[in-house]
């Protein structure tokens, strides 16, 4: 596997000094700073990998930028409505545009409204590091209280809707606003930061959509975009939902084996790949996350891996260490290598992989402006739990 870690660029409070103390070798990054939706120009990619070759050569650090994760798809895009055919030519330039910098691999998803949601950007384990958590009774706090969204029977069971008011009452206001920041956009890497107006806006946008819709305006976009894939060499890998249970009454299409299967047939490619994203599979009691890798191994472009825990609702969970999850990572890495040994066998490229997420630890507590899930301590641990795993069954 390619060792990689995720930086998101000159502001990140993780510094590309910090990412090659842990041992990696290449760097996962995006340009955040473009608007989504907007083309990537070639000067502004070949910007930032000169910054990583100038960092480089000052610090002796020999890092690579091996993915583009990712380029934001467009709510336009997915609803197929308005200017989508602008969005998806600019987002063709920008794939040329990546391949002509030697870049060729670029994750994205197909997530509506929010591309992942956690309730809790500070859970307190026992070992007093910090997780992120997902707390399904909080996403229905949200959408009553903070949204105050109508018709919650519609998807929730009356026990789930009661529970969650006993919930709420127990609330303290700052909880209350911490669990409105972490919906809305306090992730890294937030397609946009909603107000309360403007997310009810893009609830309203999806109303009437079914899976079926989102499912063949995914489809639609494939036919676009692999094309040019497929002519500049790019690989595309796209991400799971995350987590990938229903939310807000909106379509989740990229949950679960079958649907990545229907996704794949739609358009054959070499091109037309995945994102093995291990923790955000494994958030669903449902998935088989070895039998999905063993299902899709050949198509799979990046690998993100992380652990969850699931908790006694079956719906919630929060982010564990690499080796305490519900995921077996010794057998899970098994399946990798065992891939890699045949990709090798065929020439074929290594897989780039990066510890996904880490725990709040040590000195990070402290700092300010971090980026919840991406502090350096945490995923510097999470990868050397992996090259163990690695080292040890090779």
């Amino acid at each position: 596997m390619q060792l990689s870690f995720r930086w998101y660029g000159p502001n990140d409070p993780v510094s590309l000094s910090d990412i090659r103390q842990s041992n990696a070798e290449y760097v996962v990054t995006s340009l955040h700073q473009i608007p989504t939706g907007e083309k990537w120009t070639q000067s502004k990619i070949k910007e930032r990998v000169n910054l990583i070759k100038r960092q480089n050569s000052k610090l002796n650090i020999n890092l690579k930028w091996n993915v583009v994760e990712s380029i934001p798809v467009h709510n336009n895009i997915k609803l197929r409505e308005k200017n989508f055919k602008k969005l998806i030519n600019n987002y063709k330039d920008t794939i040329s545009n990546i391949a002509k910098n030697k870049i060729y691999t670029v994750c994205y998803n197909f997530m509506p409204i929010v591309d992942w949601t956690r309730t809790q950007l500070d859970f307190k384990l026992s070992t007093d590091g910090l997780a992120l958590r997902f707390n399904y009774l909080h996403i229905i706090i949200f959408e009553k209280y903070i949204l105050k969204l109508k018709n919650l029977e519609r998807r929730y069971t009356s026990k789930q809707i009661i529970s969650a008011e006993k919930l709420f009452k127990k609330m303290k206001l700052k909880e209350l606003n911490d669990l409105k920041y972490a919906v809305m956009g306090g992730l890294p890497a937030a397609e946009k930061k909603y107000s309360i107006k403007e997310f009810k806006e893009m609830l309203l946008a999806y109303k009437d959509f079914k899976d079926e819709d989102l499912r063949n305006n995914l489809k639609y976009f494939l036919k676009e975009i692999i094309p040019v894939a497929e002519e500049n060499k790019i690989k595309m890998a796209l991400h799971p939902d995350d987590p990938p249970l229903p939310l807000f009454g909106v379509p989740r299409i990229v949950s679960s084996l079958e649907d990545y299967k229907s996704i794949l047939n739609s358009y054959n490619s070499h091109s037309n790949g995945v994102t093995f994203c291990a923790g955000s599979l494994a958030s669903n009691i449902k998935n088989d996350v070895y039998e999905i890798f063993k299902n899709l191994r050949k198509k799979i472009n990046f690998i993100h891996l992380r652990n969850v825990k699931i908790e006694s609702d079956r719906r919630s969970f929060f982010e564990t260490n690499h080796l305490s999850g519900n995921i077996d990572f010794v057998k899970l890495i098994k399946l990798i290598t065992e891939e890699e040994k045949n990709r090798y066998k065929n020439k074929q490229f290594h897989i780039p992989m990066r510890p996904d997420h880490g725990h709040c630890l040590l000195d990070d507590q402290k700092k300010k402006n971090i980026n919840p899930g991406y502090t350096a301590i945490g995923r510097m641990m999470g990868l050397a739990e992996i090259r163990g795993i690695i080292k040890s069954i090779k």
